[in-house]
């Protein structure tokens, strides 16, 4: 009871006799020593991820960990979207099914004359004794969430391991090439983009067939050709597809288009800035693509259970088409 009674309370602290009462227990380290503590795991953990290589499946795991709540988080948008098509006004949804009946239509007349070029194609190539071109098995996958840091072009998508997606996969949208699979993890992936600065492809000129290499610019609509000579036949507007030189990305699928040439009379180069044709911005829906030579059957039966439903869904507009 003396010593309660000598010992007063200021301001949180203890005092007996005058003095401040030493606490009996720290409650943490100085909070200088957990920052150096956090700098020394941050300096390890980048070692380890460009040195180590069983970081990669830790990373994996995490990945996988968190799938979840990725999904979760992907759900408000979903939502919201889904109440926007219920809430929209039926006027605007006839019109916009006569849109998309048209274009059914329109693609399944481009089906047509494509299956006579596609057997032209192949007589050609039979008599040059060109090495036949073979169907790439495909499978479907939906955004999840868009990565938020402003330096990198990236996003994750719902498809992963157990869906037989692999690192270096390339990604396409429904107008072109989109990225390819950086990381994969068991129920999802993450997707460099084309427009990421770390990225590049090789691709050519659909109207003459020069090759170059077109990098990312860091920016969601923006594209550079790499040395490219002034006297280079480059124009404005010009397609550029995939080359498949490298062997990851196959040839043929639409990458760019050339937006704007500047020819410096003091440099052997001209700047080339091309615009990608993938609509990186509002796309939701993706195809992986198995370009790989060890494809599980699988793969094909999945690509052509496809092709048969859409073969199913055009039928009924092409014998509209011929009455």
């Amino acid at each position: 009871m003396a010593a309660a009674a000598g010992a007063s309370c200021v301001g949180g602290i203890r005092f007996a006799g005058g003095r401040p009462i030493k606490p009996l227990f720290s409650h943490g380290p100085i909070p200088g020593y957990r920052m150096i503590l956090c700098v020394i795991l941050a300096s390890f953990l980048m070692f380890a991820d460009q040195r180590m290589s069983w970081m990669e499946d830790v990373r994996a795991h995490i990945s996988t960990v968190v799938a979840p709540v990725q999904w979760i988080v992907s759900l408000p948008a979903r939502g919201l979207s889904l109440a926007s098509l219920v809430l929209s006004d039926q006027t605007r949804l006839v019109n916009e099914n006569r849109q998309l009946r048209e274009r059914l239509l329109t693609l399944s007349q481009r089906v047509q004359r494509m299956a006579s070029l596609s057997e032209e194609n192949t007589r050609l190539r039979e008599l040059l004794k060109a090495t036949p071109r073979q169907e790439i098995p495909w499978i479907t996958a939906g955004l999840l969430t868009l990565d938020n840091d402003p330096f990198l072009q990236q996003m994750i998508i719902d498809r992963g391991q157990q869906s037989g997606v692999y690192s270096g996969q390339p990604v396409v949208d429904s107008a072109g090439l989109a990225g390819q699979i950086i990381s994969v993890s068991r129920y999802s992936s993450r997707v460099l983009l084309i427009t990421d600065a770390s990225h590049s492809v090789p691709v050519q000129i659909n109207r003459n067939g020069l090759r170059f290499i077109a990098r990312g610019a860091g920016q969601p609509n923006r594209l550079t050709l790499d040395n490219v000579p002034n006297n280079t036949d480059v124009r404005e507007g010009d397609l550029l597809v995939t080359s498949g030189l490298t062997g990851r990305f196959p040839e043929g699928y639409p990458v760019a288009r050339v937006s704007h040439i500047v020819r410096n009379a003091g440099t052997p180069f001209a700047s080339v800035e091309v615009q990608p044709i993938a609509q990186l911005d509002r796309s939701r829906n993706f195809l992986l693509l198995f370009t790989h030579d060890s494809l599980k059957p699988t793969r094909h039966r999945l690509s052509q259970e496809a092709v048969d439903a859409a073969l199913q869904v055009a039928r009924p507009v092409r014998q509209e088409a011929r009455q």
